[in-house]
């Protein structure tokens, strides 16, 4: 009689979908949607919705078995690249770290790289230091120490497949000009290393980019510090 009761109380106060949904409950052979299921949820990836009970007749995916498709990968959303990514992102960065002792004027030139690893990709950064620039003052004209450092990451960059950017940036200049030099400056620049890496056998192809910033996105507190006439090669993400 309680169960009686309970079922008419059940059919007065749910909805059709909710009925549907409990009826689907106990016959969890038919397929209920047309996109097959699973998920990390109190079951562990397993319920009456998952990929081990429902026919297999949707697009989805799950995390343990996910698509090759972008767009359904499971839950997660995770992409396995990106691990591979990150871990040839740490190889290459600990290329450009040091020299392994081999010699002390490559361990003198790596100081001018600092790398990090971001969203976008692994940032190599070329900049000045106190009295050594990578490129003559106020010109395109590339210091040997700018060449030796191409050389090194040329080598480094021979592990990995992915496409780079190159973005110049350069201090600002002490005197307002009607005509400021730092745009065109930057932008040079980074051109002038896009033609070293190709000279020393960087595939042409695989530079996606290059930008000019001026001193728009300067890192110190003080504009004018040399620190900020840098390059940054950005390694993008596959």
């Amino acid at each position: 009689m309680m169960a009686f009761f309970m079922l008419m109380w059940l059919l007065n106060a749910t909805t059709e979908k909710q009925r549907k949904g409990l009826a689907d409950y106990f016959s969890p052979t038919i397929a209920a949607n047309r996109i097959s299921g699973g998920g990390d949820g109190s079951f562990g990836g397993e319920s009456v919705f998952s990929e081990n009970v429902l026919t297999q007749i949707g697009t989805g995916a799950t995390i343990l078995r996910p698509t090759e498709i972008d767009q359904a990968r499971g839950t997660s959303g995770t992409d396995s690249r990106n691990s591979e990514n990150d871990a040839q992102f740490k190889d290459i960065a600990d290329a450009l770290s040091t020299s392994g002792g081999e010699s002390a004027i490559e361990d003198n030139v790596l100081r001018h790289v600092v790398t990090k690893i971001t969203d976008e990709g692994l940032i190599i950064e070329f900049f000045d230091r106190p009295g050594a620039p990578l490129f003559q003052t106020g010109s395109t004209a590339p210091e040997p120490r700018l060449i030796e450092l191409v050389q090194v990451l040329v080598n480094a960059l021979k592990i990995t497949s992915n496409s780079i950017a190159i973005e110049g940036h350069v201090r600002s200049e002490p005197i307002v000009r009607a005509n400021p030099q730092t745009w065109p400056l930057s932008i040079n620049r980074a051109e002038v290393l896009r033609q070293n890496l190709t000279a020393l056998g960087f595939p042409p192809e695989r530079i996606e980019r290059i930008t000019g910033h001026a001193d728009r996105e300067a890192i110190p507190v003080w504009p004018m510090a040399e620190r900020n006439n840098r390059i940054e090669i950005v390694l993008l993400r596959h």
